[in-house]
């Protein structure tokens, strides 16, 4: 009797090619970034809608008081998010107080952003001594308590409006300092900064025509992330008694102003900090989206010119007929 033993199995190869992981894993952050950049839209835009047209929405006087109608809850008629310790409306006084908060953290961060961007670009574009004193001003700045800085400077100045707006930029703009200065040095070494040298463009025409637009972009998300730390900074200061003062309301205030009922009426602490919270998550989530963005786009176009199939024809471009003693004529033809 004879005995047949087969030979092992030899493993399949894998279906899954390395461009096919590529492909997926390019998919998948395209998808994460989209997902990010329309929920930090939706959460951004439920806050800010509202705050800018809260004087065309149907609601009481932020400052008007009723003892009659105190810590009224949520949901009660005639006042959605219910009312504070003085029966003012919660709802209409937090979207009044937004206004005070949005407008501080946006200014700080317009100013912020053209101080870091000017400082920055002039210590990685012109280096040696402005490199220098840019570099010392950067370190002197970050080794102060950011806290402690601004409650010092709110003190000696007053707590008003422009004060306030500028200490913030005044903490905020290191940050895009340092990240304009990194870009401008690896800007400045490319070919055609070189080329533009060349052809007689001065160093500042160089700096403001060809550098700073490049640039510009990834400046400008991170202004859009500074936002939120601005609007924390300004609630932190307004909760500590060193914001903007009465009239104002801002959200801070109105936190200060409930903590004392926060085991009996939880809506005049909770609701002023959802709101913080939703338009931080917001702006964040709508940062990460936009910062990765130009790299899902890239590969998706890189995928959608793969899948293109490549014509194959013959193309007698370069048949020639070549004679010699004693040989065959040959053509030869190149496929494309």
């Amino acid at each position: 009797m004879t005995i047949v033993i087969d030979p092992p199995a030899q493993p399949r190869p894998s279906a899954v090619t390395p461009r096919d992981i590529a492909r997926a894993g390019a998919t998948r952050k395209a998808r994460d970034s989209r997902l990010k950049t329309w929920v930090g839209i939706v959460c951004t835009l439920a806050v800010i809608l509202p705050v800018a047209f809260a004087r065309v929405l149907p609601l009481p006087d932020p400052d008007a008081t009723n003892l009659a109608q105190r810590r009224l809850p949520p949901l009660t008629p005639g006042h959605l998010f219910g009312t504070d310790q003085l029966g003012r409306d919660l709802l209409a006084r937090i979207l009044y107080g937004g206004q005070v908060s949005l407008t501080v953290g946006i200014l700080a961060v317009v100013v912020s952003g053209l101080i870091g961007l000017i400082l920055g670009a002039l210590a990685g574009y012109i280096g040696g001594w402005a490199d220098t004193v840019v570099s010392r001003l950067l370190e002197a700045q970050m080794s102060l308590p950011l806290l402690m800085m601004l409650l010092l400077v709110v003190a000696l100045f007053g707590p008003s409006i422009p004060v306030i707006t500028f200490v913030i930029a005044i903490a905020q703009w290191p940050e895009i300092a340092r990240l304009t200065r990194a870009l401008v040095l690896v800007e400045r070494e490319k070919p055609y900064i070189a080329a533009s040298r060349v052809l007689g463009l001065g160093r500042t025409a160089v700096l403001l025509r060809h550098i700073v637009p490049n640039i510009i972009k990834q400046t400008s998300l991170v202004v859009l992330l500074l936002l939120a730390q601005a609007v924390l900074l300004e609630s932190a200061l307004s909760y500590l008694g060193a914001g903007p003062q009465r009239p104002f309301a801002t959200w801070g205030r109105i936190i200060a102003d409930g903590q004392d009922y926060i085991t009996t009426s939880w809506w005049l602490v909770t609701l002023p900090g959802l709101v913080i919270v939703l338009l931080v998550v917001g702006v964040n989530l709508l940062g990460d989206g936009l910062r990765d963005r130009p790299a899902s786009s890239h590969a998706r176009g890189r995928r959608v010119r793969s899948r293109r199939p490549s014509p194959t024809r013959l193309t007698p471009t370069t048949s020639r007929t070549m004679k010699r003693p004693g040989s065959v004529t040959s053509h030869h033809a190149v496929v494309m």
